[in-house]
């Protein structure tokens, strides 16, 4: 009944989410406000949850710095790339894949199960971790073909790079997650946890995935 309930709560604040992401997409002052409250609420959960780890002061004091600028430069990233159409594109496609990602490995993961992908997130699973690069190569490739009309190798490669980043950077957040001893950053967001929860493969899917695509392009 708890598993039900808290599906439901997911389903619901996801739904929530998505319509947020139009709101950005529509709207330049719904973009700043969202990238302000992003910035402020993430940067408080990562004090919490570093604070939580047996850190040298030295090392917990240098962690958080580069986390705030790190996440200062990915909002930065945003507000550039909105005023470009072509860009526009390029970084909504990357975020809208690794929401995918995480949505593909949620679905393959709770319908196919099988072996455990491994120890730091005991819920991630191989199956999941297919169905998060499917879903984010069919993903980025559609949203790219919808705008532009090409689909090619690179595009394809693309997706699949971004999606593997984007797990990775799930994974790390999981494994500061597992020495702070916690299960989630906070709780602002019913059945998902706190903001950093959601947003732990993007901040790190997104603007590898924008480095990869200007290399190879």
């Amino acid at each position: 009944m708890n598993n039900k309930n808290n599906l439901k709560k997911r389903i619901y604040t996801s739904l929530c989410l998505l319509f947020g992401v139009f709101l950005i997409l529509k709207y330049y002052f719904f973009l700043i406000f969202s990238l302000l409250v992003i910035f402020v609420i993430s940067i408080i959960e990562f004090l919490n949850l570093t604070k939580k780890i047996n850190l040298k002061i030295i090392n917990l004091m240098l962690s958080n710095f580069l986390f705030i600028i790190y996440l200062f430069l990915f909002c930065i990233l945003f507000v550039y790339f909105y005023s470009i159409l072509e860009l526009k594109i390029i970084i909504f496609a990357l975020l809208f894949c690794c929401v995918a990602s995480d949505i593909g490995g949620f679905i393959f993961g709770k319908l196919f199960k099988g072996p455990k992908l491994t120890k730091i997130s005991p819920n991630k699973t191989l199956s999941g971790s297919i169905g998060s690069l499917f879903f984010s190569i069919i993903s980025f490739s559609g949203i790219i073909f919808y705008f532009t009309n090409n689909l090619n190798l690179n595009i394809l490669i693309i997706g699949l790079f971004t999606s593997i980043t984007c797990q990775l950077g799930d994974l790390f957040f999981s494994l500061l997650k597992r020495k702070a001893k916690i299960k989630d950053t906070g709780n602002l967001l019913p059945g998902h946890g706190g903001l950093l929860d959601r947003l732990d493969g993007i901040i790190i899917g997104v603007p590898l995935g924008l480095l990869f695509t200007i290399i190879i392009h």
